[in-house]
């Protein structure tokens, strides 16, 4: 399959940056998001891939901004979105009655709000065929968890899981296919240094898995192999 253009929200840092090297190896051109006016990674990728990189700055949960990068990408077409964004919370132990509220609408709006947000924005520069994706996690599975643990971040990506679904629901027969990945427990910042997985050997698994979806509609919860995971 020919090299396509991706959208990637959230790619300045983690698996969000090693997604953008991975899918530029690939041949892919990369229209990568960054938060902040700083200089990041991505932009040390962009000056190495100046053809293959455009740096777009977003806030997802700035509604005014997500409207400013639509129009400007209005007319693009889009071979995948992928919606990258989030944050982690709080200590493993912490339960849901003692998260601060605070802290409780920070994560929510970002990882699912703020998510939700930037795929309603920008779906419909997806091409027939494309893919609209989101990063989920196995924590969001409500089957899987017999522990607890992360209480917080478990909701928000279960509430994630359930909000994708509505999004799918309202377009039968939209030949797009719409991506929920879990990519697995992967030493980032946000990860920690005693996560099961390298990047190295994880995102290209995630990215192969990405690009293989196009052309095959419908929703799928679904790890960095293509592997269903329950929702």
């Amino acid at each position: 399959m020919e090299a396509g253009r991706i959208l990637l929200v959230g790619a300045s840092r983690g698996l969000g940056l090693a997604m953008a090297d991975a899918f530029i190896q690939k041949g892919w051109h990369v229209i990568g998001t960054v938060r902040d006016d700083g200089r990041t990674a991505l932009h040390d990728v962009a000056d190495a891939h100046p053809d293959q990189v455009t740096i777009e700055r977003l806030d997802i949960t700035v509604p005014e901004q997500l409207a400013r990068l639509h129009a400007k990408l209005a007319g693009q077409a889009l071979d995948i979105l992928f919606v990258n964004a989030g944050i982690a919370s709080g200590r493993a132990d912490e339960t849901i009655a003692e998260v601060a509220t605070d802290e409780f609408v920070r994560v929510m709006l970002t990882n699912t709000l703020g998510v939700m947000r930037a795929v309603e924005a920008f779906e419909d520069l997806v091409r027939p065929g494309g893919v609209i994706g989101v990063m989920s996690s196995g924590q969001g599975s409500i089957a899987n968890n017999t522990k607890g643990s992360f209480e917080v971040y478990r909701a928000s990506k279960a509430a994630l899981n359930q909000s994708m679904r509505s999004f799918a629901a309202r377009r039968p027969g939209d030949p797009r296919a719409m991506v929920l990945m879990a990519p697995g427990w992967i030493r980032t910042d946000m990860g920690g240094p005693k996560a099961t997985f390298s990047i190295e050997e994880t995102i290209p698994q995630l990215v192969a898995t990405l690009i293989a979806q196009q052309g095959t509609p419908g929703l799928r919860f679904i790890d960095r192999h293509g592997a269903s995971v329950p929702w």
